[in-house]
């Protein structure tokens, strides 16, 4: 019998970041990739946000910020969702129930060199160009033990993230407008 997966979910677009911490589901991109078939309800999904995500990689960092249980199979959308100019045809249902506030999170890049999902520290980036790495369980549980103190609940922290969920230029033409 199979026990349940642990995976980082990858998500390098602050409006994708918003759908999914909004929505409690997960939409994929149109890929062969084996991971994605393999995911099933009762895995746990660290929800990681890449330090391009928000447009400013020198200010922001990659962080978990989340915790989800996936509560579906991966399935065929009816209506693929279309976010950032790209359509993503397979979904899943998510019971999202740790979220820390926006900007903060445990920061990955440090954590590199202790986690078995990168074998090698020096390349470790390569392995977030995917929309799900699958982490063994010992990394996991210290990633897990780490966010715990700087999550709350979704409800609590939402409204940080859903603020920043604009197109780069409706972010310059709001700050513009505001000054």
């Amino acid at each position: 019998m199979r026990e349940n997966a642990s995976y980082l979910l990858i998500l390098g677009d602050r409006q994708a970041i918003a759908w999914v911490l909004h929505e409690q589901r997960m939409a994929f991109p149109p890929t062969s990739r084996s991971e994605i078939a393999q995911v099933r309800p009762g895995d746990e999904l660290l929800i990681y946000t890449t330090r391009g995500a928000y447009r400013n990689p020198t200010r922001d960092r990659g962080r978990i910020i989340g915790h989800a249980v996936v509560t579906s199979d991966v399935r065929r959308l009816d209506k693929p969702v279309h976010i950032g100019g790209r359509d993503y045809p397979t979904g899943c249902e998510l019971n999202i129930d740790r979220l820390a506030p926006w900007g903060r999170g445990v920061e990955l890049q440090p954590l590199v060199a202790r986690l078995d999902a990168f074998p090698n520290p020096a390349a470790w980036s390569i392995k977030l160009r995917q929309a799900l790495l699958r982490l063994p369980e010992k990394d996991a549980v210290l990633i897990l033990d780490l966010l715990a103190p700087l999550a709350g609940t979704p409800e609590a922290n939402l409204p940080g993230y859903l603020a920043h969920d604009r197109p780069a230029a409706q972010a310059s033409r709001r700050t513009s407008l505001a000054t």
